[in-house]
């Protein structure tokens, strides 16, 4: 059965930085389940995707572009120390902060007495990427699958 739109797709990745050794890997655990045609993953590796089958593995560049965007300046914000509990932090350091939107990943850039500059850039913008694919398999996604716009059961959402 080949990827296209309202199938589940189960596949592992490895990803790097383009002509870097890989920064994230599924090998060694479960592998990811998307709702594919469902933006659940970036643009460039969905577009990548489409059309293989399970057993395929491939290797797919995707540009910073159709990853996490460009870099955009002035995504500065200097946030009250509080807000970090007890972590210890460091410049460079990737920190998730709970928002008013959610969890949202933020990289540690000036560490002051009582606030933290951060940068709200995703740490992959302006980077682009190369993903190492093995679709595992690829089925038909159940009606209520498509209607909440992602995978339940194995290796998806539990409601």
């Amino acid at each position: 059965m080949k990827i296209e739109k309202d199938r589940v797709v189960r596949f592992h990745y490895s990803v790097a930085e383009a002509g870097q050794e890989p920064v994230e890997t599924s090998r060694g655990r479960e592998p990811l389940a998307i709702l594919f045609g469902h933006g659940n993953i970036i643009p460039g590796l969905e577009k990548a995707m489409e059309g293989h089958e399970a057993g395929d593995t491939f290797k797919a560049d995707v540009t910073a572009a159709d990853a996490y965007g460009e870099r955009r300046e002035g995504m500065g914000q200097r946030v009250p120390k509080k807000h970090f509990g007890d972590q210890r932090l460091s410049v460079g350091q990737q920190v998730v902060l709970n928002t008013s939107f959610g969890p949202r990943a933020v990289t540690i850039e000036k560490i002051g007495m009582s606030v933290v500059d951060v940068d709200l850039n995703h740490p992959m913008a302006g980077k682009d990427l190369q993903f190492d694919i093995e679709i595992v398999d690829v089925r038909e996604a159940t009606p209520e699958e498509i209607e909440h716009g992602h995978v339940h059961g194995d290796g998806g959402h539990q409601h």
